[in-house]
């Protein structure tokens, strides 16, 4: 085992004991809420977002996966303070990337729930139609 896998194991594992912005907004501006019926991971995230369209605070709650829940930590520690239309450049590559880790075909879907539920929350605040790449997520 490589000296990064196991730094990047401790990351994950990190997150997912003492994950950030765990828990809910008051009157959040947006939220969306998706399952993954393949590995029973829950995620709801919920968004504060400023008058000029920029993520102020980011909630999520939910239950699942190390994988998943650590996604969703690290996630959102990454698109606080961001504006709207960066968030939604993020791709899986991005994503997979500040992981460090490759989570293979089986949990794939685990490791990129919570990019797929702030991308659904975001067009849904924002009225847009969600592009293809989000719905095949």
């Amino acid at each position: 085992m490589s000296m990064s896998f196991d730094l990047y194991r401790e990351i994950i594992l990190d997150h997912y004991k003492n994950p950030r912005n765990k828990g809910t907004l008051k009157a959040p501006d947006a939220k969306w809420r998706e399952n993954n019926p393949l590995c029973g991971d829950v995620l709801e995230m919920q968004l504060k977002i400023s008058k000029d369209k920029k993520l102020e605070d980011i909630k999520f709650s939910g239950d699942g996966c190390a994988i998943s829940l650590s996604s969703a930590s690290i996630l959102t520690e990454m698109v606080k303070g961001k504006p709207l239309d960066e968030i939604l450049k993020i791709d899986k590559k991005k994503l997979l990337g500040e992981l460090g880790i490759d989570p293979g075909p089986s949990r794939i879907k685990c490791a990129l729930l919570s990019l797929k539920v702030l991308k659904m929350a975001v067009y849904s605040y924002l009225g847009k139609e969600i592009d293809r790449e989000t719905k095949d997520l």
